[in-house]
């Protein structure tokens, strides 16, 4: 054992002094512990002789603490109420009622499931604390592998990630997203080939390649190239900046319930790039109680969310 926790006396002797300093006398101390005074008293002495000072002054009449004793007990008191509380503390990490999870998520996530989902957990969980950080899906894979994530919220590309298991909370096609004085802005819906000559705000491919290769794809299909004139992140920067008239963007239906009036969303007919949206965490074979009770109440709000 290190030496830093090897102790000249044990746990026992503590609880026996502490019940001795707050009656002051050694026959109710040893009545309340159970033990036989003899047996008490020589407790005490073996934990002075353990510290090598004297902790009560004891004589016919009377049991006062020395000025040692004094500070023992101060020093003691916190010690024991935190030991104490220890297994009420275990039993709530056990059964999910307290925790810490850090939570990635991406502007879709924000903008459509997650709200809802943080509103519920918050509710029935007040214990865990969640540490939210936005993150593109790039970045959130290597994170959730390495165990610096306990689950994120990101746009899968296809095949399954290793190491990762995940939940689908959304899957929907891209509408887009134009000024309001734009010239098809009055338009309901509209076609890719239409936009030909409209600038487009993007994010990084390096942020999600798939998704990005999927609004490749899309313009090629319906015969056109994309004009792209920004590429931004995070999500609601490309907003603003559909917003401040710099061109158009991709956006799901899902995500443009709220919409400020200086732009408008268009369902797209004909060729158009889909968003998935999952839930991942790191493959366990039982995770953590708090990250399955925050797993449980994603799962839970689907149908309501959808």
């Amino acid at each position: 054992m290190p030496r830093e926790y090897q102790f000249p006396f044990e746990l026992r002797h503590l609880v026996y002094f502490r019940e001795v300093a707050r009656t002051l006398h050694f026959r109710k101390a040893a009545e309340s512990l159970g033990v036989a005074q003899p047996a008490l008293s020589r407790q005490i002495a073996q934990l002075e002789a353990s510290l090598t000072a004297k902790l009560l002054n004891r004589t016919q009449r009377r049991v006062e603490l020395t000025p040692a004793g004094r500070v023992l007990l101060e020093r003691m008191e916190p010690l024991l109420r935190a030991l104490n509380g220890i297994p009420r503390e275990l039993r709530a990490v056990a059964g999910g009622e307290v925790g810490h999870l850090r939570v990635a998520f991406t502007g879709l996530a924000m903008a459509t499931v997650l709200p809802r989902i943080l509103r519920e957990f918050h509710k029935r969980h007040p214990g865990i604390r969640l540490e939210l950080n936005e993150s593109p899906t790039a970045a959130q894979l290597p994170a959730l592998r390495a165990g610096e994530l306990a689950c994120g919220f990101f746009h899968p590309e296809g095949e399954p990630s290793p190491g990762i298991s995940t939940h689908l909370l959304l899957q929907e096609k891209n509408g887009i997203l134009l000024p309001a004085d734009h010239p098809l802005a009055r338009r309901r819906a509209l076609r890719l080939r239409e936009l030909a000559t409209t600038p487009f705000v993007l994010f990084p491919r390096e942020n999600n390649p798939g998704f990005y290769d999927r609004v490749l794809t899309a313009f090629r299909d319906a015969g056109v190239s994309p004009l792209i004139a920004e590429e931004v992140w995070p999500r609601a920067n490309g907003v603003g900046l559909v917003r401040a008239g710099l061109g158009a963007t991709f956006m799901t239906a899902s995500e443009a319930q709220h919409l400020p009036a200086d732009v408008t969303f268009h369902p797209l007919t004909g060729p158009a790039p889909a968003s998935r949206l999952v839930v991942g965490w790191p493959q366990h074979p039982v995770p953590e109680p708090a990250l399955s009770a925050f797993l449980t109440m994603a799962g839970a709000a689907l149908p309501s969310l959808l």
